[in-house]
């Protein structure tokens, strides 16, 4: 039976092995579109591009996210017992205290977000806070505020600039291509050169989709890493466990869900029906909730 040190630290190794692939990966796919083009101005512009407008979103994110959202920021006032479970739970944790935000959302559900932990936010709907006990609302938040720990937005904007360099080299290269950037090519080197060609578009198509999958699975794996940590600030796996249980089961819609945001959540919003087939897991950004609940139940505190 796993603790919950080795199930933080097996996810957090799988975690930066897919990194780590994704980085081989783009590296691959920049390589080839430059060697195919014969320059290197395409892998140049792509990546530009990319940190620009990802740096964008990691700054400015957090107050779409929650204009998206209708959230409205909260004191101590207005719900003593929410900020004081955020308050010991960031103690804790030693992170700087969040700022609190509550949607009218009668879904239970929450996510964290901002750029870094001196710039945090937890963000609870209503419904979560009506359907909660004390021990489960704790498990949540001590999920979200593990994202925060863990520094898992700054690792998505990471994931989401090489994701971007993918989609626009394959952009790129599939409008260059079209236009006739490698018919010298073609014409020096015959049927190689067009076989290169096929290759290359081929390579193109599937690309976006390749760094789409590892984008996904990396985010699986930081929901699995925060569920750990999680359980590791409450020292009660049960609590979270017992909310996913509630979260899962609950029929509410989310008005304010978002395609963009979804991942955000400690759950999918749509409350898409659960299913455990492989093809299935490949495209969610959530791993299925009865492995989450059967990873926490079978922790040793």
């Amino acid at each position: 039976m796993a603790s919950i040190y080795t199930q933080a630290d097996s996810n957090t190794r799988k975690t930066w092995l897919l990194i780590t692939g994704f980085l081989v990966f783009v590296i691959a796919i920049g390589w080839l579109f430059s060697y195919l083009l014969q320059t290197n101005a395409i892998l140049y512009i792509a990546v530009f591009l990319s940190i620009a407008m990802s740096v964008g979103s990691y700054w400015f994110s957090d107050k779409l996210v929650l204009s998206m959202a209708r959230a409205t920021p909260i004191e101590k006032q207005d719900n003593l017992e929410l900020y004081r479970v955020v308050e010991n739970l960031s103690i804790t944790a030693g992170l700087p205290m969040p700022k609190i935000y509550i949607t009218p959302d009668m879904q239970p559900n929450a996510f964290a977000t901002g750029r870094d932990k001196n710039h945090a936010v937890v963000c609870v709907t209503q419904g979560l806070l009506q359907r909660m006990d004390k021990t489960e609302l704790e498990g949540v938040l001590a999920h979200e505020l593990s994202h925060i720990g863990n520094k898992d937005m700054l690792l998505s904007t990471v994931v989401v600039v090489l994701a971007g360099v993918v989609s626009l080299l394959a952009n790129f290269f599939l409008r260059i291509s079209f236009w006739g950037g490698m018919r010298g090519r073609n014409d020096r080197e015959g049927n190689a050169g067009a076989l290169l060609l096929v290759f290359g578009i081929l390579a193109a198509i599937l690309a976006p989709i390749a760094a789409t999958l590892i984008q996904l699975a990396i985010s699986r794996k930081r929901e699995f890493l925060a569920d750990a940590d999680g359980a590791l600030l409450t020292r009660y796996p049960e609590g979270l466990a017992s909310a996913l249980i509630k979260i899962a089961q609950d029929p509410t819609p989310m008005p304010s869900a978002n395609t963009a945001t979804s991942h955000l959540y400690i759950e999918d919003p749509f409350k898409q029906q659960q299913k455990t087939h492989w093809f299935v897991k490949l495209f969610s950004t959530h791993p299925p909730i009865e492995e989450r609940i059967r990873a926490l139940r079978d922790m040793e505190v």
